[in-house]
């Protein structure tokens, strides 16, 4: 059986990401099921995202093999694999023999992977916000929705809507 490549992600009205390499929203129980979804497999993010990661959480993702993609040969961080291609990194996570493989971000790296996709694990966020990061369009691709909640959290309405291709 072949891994299935999933991505989580959350974004706004207008598929908003993030601004200076940062979320645009904090939403509690949003990062939990970002953990719960992501935890014991592979996550392939862009070298900018991991760096983010490191800063905002003082480490890399724990108890998930982080794979980062950079151009920078030279780039090194102890316990992360480092590949040179979005493909690469998907061929590394493959040799782990994971069920799923998570795709992290940043925008450039979730526009090369969208086409290797399966599922989308979304958070859309009743919200615009300034952002420089988008993500790509999904919605001609992903038309099956297997779950669907709708939450809110200080007055901030979001839906998690997982769905599938079409």
């Amino acid at each position: 059986m072949s891994a299935r490549i999933c991505a989580v992600v959350a974004i706004g009205k207008n598929r908003e990401l993030g601004k200076e390499g940062k979320l645009l929203w904090h939403i509690p129980d949003d990062l939990a099921r970002f953990k719960r979804l992501t935890l014991g497999h592979p996550i392939i993010m862009g070298r900018k995202t991991f760096e983010s990661i490191v800063s905002y959480l003082g480490k890399p993702l724990q108890g998930r093999t982080n794979i980062v993609v950079t151009r920078d040969a030279d780039w090194k961080y102890e316990g992360v694999i480092v590949v040179g291609s979005l493909e690469e990194g998907i061929a590394k996570a493959k040799d782990l023999d994971a069920e799923e493989i998570h795709v992290g971000g940043g925008a450039q790296i979730y526009e090369q992977a969208l086409p290797h996709i399966d599922k989308l694990y979304l958070t859309l966020v009743d919200d615009v916000k300034e952002a420089d990061s988008f993500f790509p369009p999904y919605e001609q691709e992903f038309t099956t929705k297997v779950f669907e909640e709708k939450r809110e959290w200080n007055g901030l309405k979001y839906t998690w809507v997982d769905l599938e291709r079409g």
